[in-house]
């Protein structure tokens, strides 16, 4: 077999055999195949495409280059949930301890934040005591006995695909449905779930900016669960503007917090009910997703997803008391209000620049070197719709380094574009996307 005549077949748009695709993924994650080799063949499929089938066998020898989590000591169906990606995403804080609250095993592996889009871990790491440092042992036990635990992902998992992402970025062949389904898709079934709930963010601070791009992408990857036996489900939720209020590690966990109180933002709140139901679902502990959604509501009513919460903090090491108080949390050393320009209604938020400005104040990472401030960040008060008067706060910052401040203030009065007259509300969720089909509900 020789990449040679892999490249040729693929440039033609002929279907690789899941043969070829074994070797081409072995090959190049053990340095066998060169990169300019890879990077052909990489812009043959983004010229020529895949079919499911392709994506999904490139799925699985992706998944296969590394470690695979068994989760076999776990009891019941264990279902992840995986979001595309967004500014102000708080669904797994939310999500991890909701969902388990009402019977459903969570074992969440979860990564760093990079650029615009917060890490999940950073933002728990904001909690005093915090620790991600499980053994396979005590994470299972954890998820036995409590409901719900989480562990940072290993870099052994699918080692092929960050080495493929590498070369994707540097050739201009990132932006390529069946690459970036079988990159998402290989992670999670290397982490071992039984089922997969996708958030498959769209807008302008999403990964997929465009709707029927979002669609095709959740369909892409519904189609790899289905073809490897993984029951998978999509939904396509809006990211044109941050999803609740907060967009920094302790001020998103405190939203969080007011959420599994049943005081969170309504679209942060609505989002995680419609994605932990299809969690609840996948998982046979309700039939359909209207009982689904009322035993996450009776849990959020009755208090028992925050005391989930809680016994989920103190058993990786973590002060319970946050979960009560969370002036615990890092504090920034001071709060600056940005004021509106005019008078009018909320008609857009820039939602990637607001990320943006939020990474500026030091709450991202600009590289994978910079070191983060947990504390900072910034708080929206008004929203898309929102009748705003001249002098009236927009957004909070919570300020801790001041030397991009005015920059910062400056990119944010921008990113808001305010009008005389009330724009329509904008949709949260666009459809769902199953192995029975695509639903659109605009």
């Amino acid at each position: 077999m020789r990449m040679y005549d892999i490249i040729h077949k693929k440039r033609d748009g002929e279907v690789l055999t899941k043969e070829e695709i074994e070797f081409v993924i072995t090959g190049f994650t053990d340095g066998r195949i060169p990169d300019y080799q890879m990077s052909a063949l990489c812009m043959a499929i983004f010229l020529r495409g895949m079919t499911a089938q392709e994506t999904a066998h490139m799925t699985l020898a992706m998944a296969a280059s590394g470690d695979q989590i068994d989760l076999s000591a776990i009891k019941g169906v264990k279902v992840d949930k995986h979001s595309t990606g967004g500014v102000g995403d708080t669904t797994t804080l939310v999500l991890l301890p909701l969902v388990a609250s009402v019977g459903v095993p969570v074992a969440k592996m979860s990564g760093r934040g990079l650029g615009h889009t917060g890490g999940t871990i950073d933002k728990l790491e904001s909690i005093p005591g915090f620790s991600i440092e499980l053994t396979t042992e005590q994470f299972a036990h954890n998820v036995n006995t409590l409901g719900a635990a989480l562990m940072g992902q290993s870099g052994s998992i699918a080692p092929a695909d960050k080495k493929l992402y590498a070369l994707r970025d540097v050739t201009a062949t990132v932006d390529t449905i069946p690459l970036i389904a079988s990159s998402i898709m290989s992670k999670k079934i290397a982490a071992g779930a039984n089922a997969i709930v996708l958030d498959v963010k769209t807008g302008e601070g999403a990964f997929m900016k465009t709707l029927d791009g979002s669609f095709d992408l959740a369909q892409a990857m519904v189609e790899i669960g289905d073809e490897v036996g993984r029951q998978t489900i999509a939904v396509i939720s809006d990211m044109e503007q941050p999803l609740g209020y907060a967009v920094g590690n302790a001020l998103e966990v405190q939203e969080a917090i007011d959420t599994l109180r049943g005081q969170g933002p309504a679209d942060l709140t609505e989002l995680c009910l419609v994605l932990g139901s299809y969690m609840v679902v996948a998982a046979g502990v309700a039939k359909d997703a209207a009982e689904a959604r009322q035993k996450l509501t009776e849990s959020l009513e009755q208090g028992h997803a925050l005391d989930t919460f809680r016994r989920f903090l103190k058993a990786q090491g973590a002060d319970p008391a946050v979960a009560d108080d969370p002036k615990l949390l890092p504090q920034a050393q001071k709060t600056v209000e940005l004021p509106a320009d005019r008078a009018g209604y909320v008609t857009r938020i820039h939602a990637e620049e607001v990320g943006t400005c939020a990474m500026l104040l030091g709450a991202g990472r600009e590289t994978k070197e910079s070191e983060i401030d947990l504390a900072v960040g910034l708080v929206l008060r008004k929203k898309v719709g929102d009748r705003v008067e001249a002098g009236e706060s927009l957004v909070t910052l919570h300020v801790g380094d001041e030397s991009r401040l005015a920059e910062v203030q400056q990119r944010l009065t921008a990113a808001y574009e305010i009008a005389e007259k009330a724009p329509v509300q904008p949709t949260l969720i666009y459809g769902v996307v199953t192995r029975d089909g695509v639903e659109r509900f605009v």
